[in-house]
């Protein structure tokens, strides 16, 4: 990648191009290619257009004050979040429409309409006010993913409460951290969350921890499992949240608020440091979110079953789950359980049900579908999808390929997103009736949006490789580091100068203008002075037609100061052997160079993922270190690094 540092060329088939199908093309709202041109030539007005779609207490007098790298977007405008999710839609007689079709892990399943959802999320923001809180106060939620998860954030939105969601997945530990640093006042949380039908406590696992969040002046408690689990209650702290709502009225008018209001926090894994508690604010936010759900995934509220598959507790479920989908009056599927339980075919099972058109999922989801065979999903009806979403890290072009003929056919567009928790929403995605797409590329900017890839000296490349950037502010963009405005400065906004965002992420842009995200700068491996993306090499193993899904990790070496180790989940028709590790390196080889070849590859039935989906590298890397593993309850499958350790101490490799 010429401009981050290696020496190696990585070839991008950008010869497979795919037009919109014709018919969506012709029944879309957005298929006038001329929007691009109008979005660029004005980006102020065209963000203001789409402000303009939101109700508003008191009108802005300007829709962008920029001195970098400090925004305010909608300056003096008031509105709240809450009253544009809910209450106009409400009062426009909507209020019978389902906002979510909720499916737990154990099968149950509840449908919650709008009213239903105004009246649920106005209770809990009355108990709020009743312990205490004020507009501004931080409020934690750590939830799993059941409907009082959105109304408990939607709550905080209506008295301008700033909530601090924490994966339901994470430790203790991790809810301390982040309680402690933003100062929280109350946290919700739940008695248990269910893992593969066991339900693990969450309540009782936060008590010793409680002690240590001093903040904290009260916990509320919903109740999962209907009393399953043990939960120690402590008088005058603790609340169960059912019986709090239940002595409170529904009356809760939405309160006011300025357009950079503080809206929430969300924290960063901090895989690599402390996390970071990037800031959301309110206007810009809820316009970004707005825009770019009904665009990008070509809305039409009134007839499509949505289905974003991410967990509240990242920056997917806040932008599509909640707030995105419910300004635009959508039906969502909310689902609690993993992909694979209690059986493999879960996912189509519920696309089925429901008749969902629309499916957003991770890229490392689909590779799984790839490796328990497609016999799975020929076996549902999945005629209702038209449009299918890819949200977390680059989709693979194999995947890619595989998503669109095997669950959308031809008649589904397939819209590859890229964006950061630090954006707020998708900033490089096509739009679907207009784009043509690539496999594997997230294609171009979405109208408003300035990016461009540079070199090392910070000059914009036209074709080739290097780093991407963003060039001009964006309503969504975060607004500092919570309690950490020098942080936020320096991680983001020095290395290209103060008025152009720095995003980490490798990209190369191709003879056409687009973009293709190649991993983050700083997950490379450095072999005898060459610098290889982790993403280049995982890409390549993963084109290989027996491999199904592919980690990689550099590791110490003393020859060549680090060496190329790859965790490898064969197809699930395909016996690995040491024919095929001859097979894929010689793959590598010849898609990257002889330099990129693993010199390690360990066969693994299953990659340790968090239940998002998402490849936990960092316990990978750990175990091929030999390394304390420290803690895996976020895993949805802990005992995969049990597993793996055994094949690496084995001594599995070439």
């Amino acid at each position: 990648m010429s401009g981050t540092g290696s020496d190696l060329e990585v070839t991008m088939h950008t010869e497979e191009v795919y037009d919109p199908p014709e018919d969506f093309r012709a029944n879309s709202e957005f298929n006038d290619p001329s929007v691009y041109a109008r979005a660029e030539a004005d980006p102020s007005g065209w963000w203001a257009s789409w402000a303009e779609k939101l109700k508003w207490s008191e009108p802005w007098h300007q829709v962008l004050d920029w001195n970098a790298p400090w925004a305010r977007w909608f300056v003096n405008g008031k509105l709240n979040v809450s009253e544009n999710c809910l209450d106009r839609h409400v009062e426009a007689g909507n209020g019978g429409k389902v906002a979510y079709h909720w499916v737990g892990e154990d099968g149950a399943q509840r449908d919650i309409t709008y009213a239903q959802l105004l009246d649920e999320t106005s209770r809990i923001a009355n108990v709020l006010k009743g312990l205490g809180v004020e507009p501004g106060d931080v409020v934690g939620i750590y939830l799993p993913m059941i409907p009082e998860a959105p109304a408990a954030m939607i709550a905080c939105a209506r008295i301008g409460a700033v909530h601090n969601v924490v994966f339901g997945g994470f430790s203790a530990e991790a809810v301390r951290e982040r309680m402690v640093t933003s100062s929280a006042k109350v946290l919700i949380t739940a008695d248990a969350t269910l893992r593969r039908g066991k339900p693990l406590p969450m309540k009782a696992a936060l008590d010793e921890a409680l002690a240590e969040m001093p903040s904290i002046e009260h916990v509320l408690v919903a109740d999962r499992t209907g009393g399953e689990v043990t939960t120690p209650m402590t008088e005058g702290r603790d609340h169960w949240l059912r019986a709090a709502m239940a002595d409170v009225t529904a009356d809760c008018p939405p309160v006011p608020l300025d357009s950079e209001h503080p809206l929430f926090i969300l924290y960063t894994s901090g895989s690599t440091a402390s996390p970071k508690g990037i800031l959301h604010t309110t206007g810009g936010y809820l316009t970004g979110v707005t825009a770019t759900h009904k665009m990008i995934f070509d809305l039409k509220a009134e007839t499509d079953v949505y289905w974003c598959a991410a967990d509240i507790g990242w920056v997917t479920g806040h932008s599509y789950i909640v707030y995105g989908a419910l300004a635009n009056g959508a039906t969502s599927v909310l689902y609690e359980g993993a992909p694979d339980y209690p059986h493999q075919g879960r996912f189509w099972e519920i696309i089925q049900e429901y008749k969902v058109t629309i499916l957003y999922t991770a890229p490392t989801v689909i590779r799984s579908f790839i490796k328990w065979g497609r016999e799975i999903p020929d076996g549902y009806d999945l005629s209702s999808l038209r449009l299918l979403g890819s949200v977390g890290e680059p989709i693979n072009p194999r995947a890619w390929k595989w998503y669109r003929s095997v669950i959308g056919g031809e008649r589904c567009p397939v819209v590859d997103t890229w964006w950061q928790t630090e954006t707020g929403h998708a900033m490089i995605a096509p739009l679907p009736a207009i784009t043509a797409t690539k496999p594997g590329s997230a294609t171009r900017p979405f109208p408003g949006i300035s990016a461009a890839v540079v070199n090392h000296e910070g000059d914009i490349v036209e074709e080739g490789g290097g780093v991407l950037t963003l060039r001009r502010p964006w309503p969504g963009m975060a607004r500092t580091l919570y309690g950490d405005d020098d942080r936020f400065v320096e991680t983001y906004w020095t290395r290209w100068g103060r008025d152009v965002y720095d995003v980490g992420d490798a990209a190369r842009i191709d003879e056409d203008g687009y973009i293709w995200i190649l991993g983050r700068t700083d997950d490379v491996i450095n072999v005898s002075g060459h610098r290889l993306s982790t993403m280049e090499v995982e890409s390549a193993l993963v084109g290989h037609k027996a491999v199904a899904e592919a980690a990689v990790i550099g590791k110490s070496d003393e020859q060549t100061g680090q060496a190329i180790v790859a965790f490898v989940t064969p197809e699930h028709d395909v016996e690995p052997d040491d024919e095929l590790k001859a097979s894929l390196s010689a793959h590598v080889a010849d898609k990257i160079g002889k330099l990129a070849r693993p010199k390690q590859i360990i066969w693994s039935d299953e990659l340790p993922k968090t239940r998002s989906g998402k490849i936990m590298r960092r316990l990978l890397r750990d175990i091929a270190e030999g390394r304390e593993l420290g803690d895996v309850t976020t895993l949805r499958d802990p005992s995969v690094v049990s597993l793996i350790g055994e094949r690496v101490a084995a001594g599995d490799e070439d």
